[in-house]
């Protein structure tokens, strides 16, 4: 402990400062310092400058004997200061050097504590969609549907330590038209895992984003619940396992035809994947996914020639393929297929072949990017497409275009034309889905903060 009291060092600061009496106005923010003591203009200045600082209770408690380490952060708060006169800057010199050892390790903690506040970051994305799709009902016309949604959604990036690193994403979903949320829940986590690097290894671990590289998001585009570990910078090695609610958030219920919304059990999955470094001009991979549930395609139209839900397995293989010309012009390839089941050939294989021209960058105002695609989505050879445009259980044609509106805001249009997978056939009744017309608009707005 210092021998001076706490006012007594508060009082040398601020005349360390080169404040006077005759020049504090500031009101004085502790309660404990009555306004006709000796130190009121000076403590309620420092306090007003922000060299000193009472304690959580409103009080100042200036009877209180002080540390050096106490005299020295208010010594570090002076320093800090612009515009002194070189008689105080001599003053604060003097007592710098006084102080020098305890002003090295509060450096060093206060360093500490500003990289702990540094540790977490906030970034997020305000996004705004419309989508009207329509589909010919057969014998019946035709039927639309239109979807206004409104997300927040807010991330966070928490290092742990020189290998680890936390994150998680909060997400609120609201349909426009009717001014609700469209999930159940006004606010939710879907994302929340530790990441881990150690040299050319990544680790993931909670729930976490997975995505298929060597289809560019075909097959798989969503969060998972497990554990992922990538081997190598360059060409890699991904192994993937947890468990996977085949639905996604928000249509995790479903009417298996008992007319109750049953929770739909996740799935159990684990994979597999490769591919050459994703950097080159030439990208080619392969991957393996297997899904294991006793409900996993119920509810899916799947019920093609009498093929009803005859599986409670998926085992997809996978191949992919990219090509980049030049700045300009990249081609895309991949398709998947479901070893599993004897569905009808078109709802078991997937495949996507695509034109890209140039590409919008955030930072950027006035860069685009245009592609163009046809695309076949058998829906048990895919879980949870990449694309805008919910294409799964359907093959057309599909065109694009994203710009940057302003610096952090994107803006997308999109069109697809196609028709459902499977049929005709008799035994389908007239209101099936299946072979009919449909076709889809989709316009969204994304501002990045």
């Amino acid at each position: 402990m210092m021998k001076s009291k706490f006012l007594t060092g508060a009082l040398t600061t601020a005349l360390v400062v080169g404040a006077t009496a005759t020049t504090f106005a500031a009101a004085n923010p502790f309660e404990d310092v009555p306004a006709d003591h000796w130190a009121y203009d000076a403590v309620a200045q420092l306090a007003a400058d922000g060299v000193i600082e009472g304690y959580g209770d409103g009080t100042y408690r200036g009877d209180q004997e002080i540390t050096r380490y106490e005299m020295a952060q208010m010594v570090a708060r002076a320093m800090a200061k612009n515009g002194v006169s070189d008689a105080d800057k001599a003053m604060i010199d003097k007592l710098a050097a006084e102080f020098a050892d305890e002003l090295n390790n509060l450096g060093v903690r206060v360093a500490a504590l500003e990289k702990k506040v540094d540790n977490v970051k906030w970034h997020g994305i305000l996004r705004y969609t419309y989508d009207r799709s329509r589909y010919e009902n057969d014998l019946h016309g035709s039927k639309s549907h239109n979807t206004n949604d409104f997300r927040i959604r807010l991330m966070s990036d928490m290092e742990i330590n020189e290998h680890w690193t936390g994150h998680a994403r909060i997400e609120y979903k609201s349909n426009m038209a009717t001014a609700k949320n469209t999930t159940g829940d006004d606010v939710y986590l879907n994302r929340a895992y530790v990441e881990g690097k150690y040299g050319a290894t990544t680790i993931d671990l909670g729930r976490y984003p997975a995505y298929t590289l060597v289809d560019q998001g075909m097959v798989y585009d969503d969060e998972l619940s497990g554990a992922q570990v990538q081997f190598g910078d360059k060409a890699y090695l991904k192994l993937a396992g947890g468990r996977y609610s085949y639905a996604g958030v928000g249509n995790e219920y479903y009417d298996f035809g008992d007319g109750k919304d049953t929770k739909r059990s996740a799935s159990t999955y684990w994979s597999v994947e490769a591919g050459t470094d994703p950097a080159q001009k030439l990208f080619v991979g392969a991957a393996y996914h297997q899904l294991r549930n006793k409900d996993l395609y119920k509810g899916l139209d799947v019920d093609y020639k009498g093929s009803k839900y005859n599986s409670d397995s998926a085992d997809i293989w996978e191949v992919g393929a990219r090509y980049r010309f030049d700045d300009n012009f990249t081609v895309l390839g991949s398709y998947a297929k479901n070893a599993t089941g004897d569905y009808a050939s078109a709802l078991r294989t997937a495949w996507s072949a695509e034109l890209d021209y140039k590409g919008a960058k955030l930072d950027d105002p006035g860069s685009y990017g245009l592609y163009v695609a046809y695309r076949s989505l058998g829906n048990t050879a895919v879980l949870a497409p990449t694309y805008d445009i919910d294409l799964a259980g359907k093959k057309g044609w599909n065109v694009g275009a994203k710009v940057t509106m302003m610096k952090n805001v994107f803006g997308y249009l999109e069109y697809f034309n196609g028709k459902y997978l499977g049929g005709p056939d008799p035994s389908v009744d007239a209101t099936s889905k299946h072979n009919r017309d449909t076709d889809t608009i989709f316009a969204r707005v994304e501002c990045y903060f």
